[in-house]
């Protein structure tokens, strides 16, 4: 039931938002991966991006993929859990684990059965056009799974559109550009450098005007 109400959910609220209403233009998609397990990093500054992540990838999939999501932000309980898990379909990331406690193993456990994850190595939402700092969890992800594909992505014009802190929409044309995927090295200091500059060198080949 949940998956129908997901792709009902997609077909008429987030595709015609995506594709109509603000705009979108997608660059090698090519590189896009078609089935899982896959890894999608990319850069952070709206809660539109995952949406547009997701309107990335055909309906059949939809099930299959998890954007990785913050449990204490989604996961209170209520109408806002409820939608999150069985309709964005999030895979919650305790940020401030219990002792013990692997806060990975849902990560691991989705790409071990197959499934397209998206991660914001950033963590949180930031500035428009501006990279925060990037944590090092996608690493250790990585490591425990060399042989998963991480494809880095690169989004412009969504903190414009929904900026951080902002409920109104503001009709913006939105950019997308997919990169190489990463393999892992072997090392999560160069693993890192190797990710944060693939992001930088999408956003700096992109050839796109400063906003103001």
């Amino acid at each position: 039931m949940m998956r129908f109400w997901q792709t009902l959910f997609f077909v008429l609220v987030v595709r015609p938002l995506v594709l109509v209403v603000i705009g979108l233009n997608v660059r090698f998609r090519e590189r896009l991966p078609t089935k899982g397990p896959a890894i999608l990093a990319a850069n952070h500054n709206s809660h539109l991006d995952t949406l547009v992540l997701m309107t990335l990838f055909p309906l059949r999939l939809l099930s299959k993929v998890r954007p990785v999501a913050a449990a204490d932000y989604f996961c209170r309980g209520g109408g806002r859990e409820a939608f999150a898990r069985g309709v964005m379909n999030i895979l919650p990331l305790d940020r401030k684990p219990r002792p013990g406690v692997d806060p990975l193993a849902g990560i691991d456990a989705d790409l071990a059965q197959g499934d397209i994850v998206i991660l914001f190595p950033e963590g949180t939402r930031g500035e428009p056009e501006t990279f925060k700092e990037f944590r090092s969890g996608i690493a250790h992800i990585a490591k425990r799974h060399p042989e998963v594909p991480v494809t880095p992505v690169f989004l412009h014009g969504l903190g414009k559109a929904l900026p951080r802190g902002e409920a109104l929409l503001v009709p913006f044309f939105c950019d997308v550009f997919v990169g190489e995927t990463l393999a892992w090295g072997g090392d999560r200091e160069a693993y890192m450098t190797a990710l944060e500059g693939r992001l930088r060198d999408l956003a700096a080949g992109a050839s796109l005007p400063a906003w103001e």
